[in-house]
């Protein structure tokens, strides 16, 4: 298939990658253009120097931004995806933003007979690189269907969780649930520390109960080891929660934790941290960095 992806980021980098190595004709785009010829150097595919010309005869579309307003830049200004983008096509949206945009986008792209699927992923860049993501997708079933074997060339998992802004909504839960285990994970080892018991053996023993958890798998021994430089950053959790607590405000639901986490998260980028990895939450009751 004639495919294209926008934003090389640490997720979008290794999954425009999968494309590429599974046969596929992928062209990519980039604001940062050495960064795109650096991956079409690498994967063998190509590259261009607008989102319009990226997407020209793509038959699928997908995108892996910052936040809501780079995905309108790309997605609506000049030389963007909705210029150059075919009716047929389908865009998918890898971006973690709002749901109240996705329906916009949804409602854009139907305009010009083109499909729209919100796809938020989970997984980290451990998760990309491995082609083991998690992708969350909203969108109607045609879409879904067109675009799914596509997906599964990066995922672990990927499902149709409702309508048009369903699969944001859904990255918003995972988001919550994460908040919530990493400060419990970090007030509980910061505990065993402070009693003086081995932090570590302690590990050993809770993972294989009911305590496990991807994160006390995952980030229970950097946590003890005071190590934050790999993973999903301070500052762009800081941006998913927010979007978290701004669609919670707009439908009148309270998330106490979620908010105080945030927060916390506010007070690690205060001592420096908004490039540590989200575990650094540990940081703040230790105080070693």
């Amino acid at each position: 298939m004639k495919l294209a992806f926008l934003g090389l980021g640490v997720m979008g980098y290794p999954m425009a990658g999968h494309w590429q190595k599974a046969g596929h004709d992928v062209c990519v785009y980039n604001r940062t253009t050495s960064k795109a010829e650096a991956w079409a150097s690498e994967h063998g595919g190509r590259y261009a120097s607008s989102p319009s010309e990226a997407v020209a005869g793509a038959q699928i579309v997908a995108m892996c931004l910052g936040d809501d307003p780079d995905v309108e830049m790309v997605v609506l200004g000049e030389h963007g995806v909705l210029e150059g983008l075919e009716p047929g096509a389908v865009l998918v949206d890898h971006t973690t933003g709002s749901a109240k945009l996705a329906q916009k986008l949804h409602e854009l792209c139907a305009a010009k007979k083109i499909g729209f699927v919100d796809a938020p992923v989970s997984g980290g860049q451990a998760g990309a690189e491995n082609g083991q993501l998690g992708i969350m997708c909203g969108g109607n079933e045609d879409d879904f269907a067109a675009v799914k074997d596509a997906l599964d060339i990066y995922a672990k998992s990927c499902v149709l969780i409702g309508g048009p802004g369903d699969g944001q909504l859904c990255k918003m839960v995972n988001q919550i649930c994460i908040a919530g285990v990493l400060q419990g994970l970090a007030e509980g080892l910061h505990f065993a520390e402070t009693t003086g018991i081995d932090a570590e053996r302690v590990l050993s023993v809770i993972s294989k109960g009911a305590a496990q958890s991807w994160q006390m798998e995952n980030r229970g021994m950097t946590m003890v080891a005071d190590k934050f430089d790999f993973g999903f950053a301070v500052d762009w959790m800081r941006k998913d929660l927010r979007i978290c607590l701004e669609e919670a405000r707009a439908r009148g639901v309270s998330l106490p934790t979620t908010a105080m986490i945030d927060q916390y998260y506010a007070d690690v980028q205060n001592m420096g941290g908004g490039r540590w990895d989200t575990s650094s939450l540990i940081a703040r009751l230790s105080g070693k960095h």
